[in-house]
């Protein structure tokens, strides 16, 4: 399944006109894994959010929301009471952040 993170750093690769390879070169990937992590065959880690995004020129912020929605997505996504469960972790991170 494709996801949030995945289809934004393809869209905006191609927008740019760069191919894989060369995305993945700058990144020191292989052009594999990063068709992977478009796909979202594969979870990046964090620290590909924040380097990608300086490759790409996308907003920081904008690119590591969507790669912690897919993220809880992940955790939920067959879960009976996932929509519960997501409103008790938004009430826990808004206490967290007081």
């Amino acid at each position: 399944m494709e996801t949030k993170f995945g289809y934004r750093i393809r869209t905006e690769r191609e927008k740019q006109k760069l191919l894989l390879r060369e995305v993945s070169a700058l990144l020191s990937i292989d052009t594999a894994l990063l068709s992977k992590l478009e796909r979202g065959d594969r979870n990046a880690k964090k620290e590909f959010v924040f380097k990608i995004a300086d490759i790409l020129k996308i907003d920081k912020k904008e690119l590591h929301t969507l790669w912690l929605a897919d993220q809880v997505y992940n955790v939920v996504k067959n879960e009976e009471n996932a929509m519960e469960a997501i409103v008790v972790a938004e009430e826990s991170v808004k206490y967290g952040k007081k």
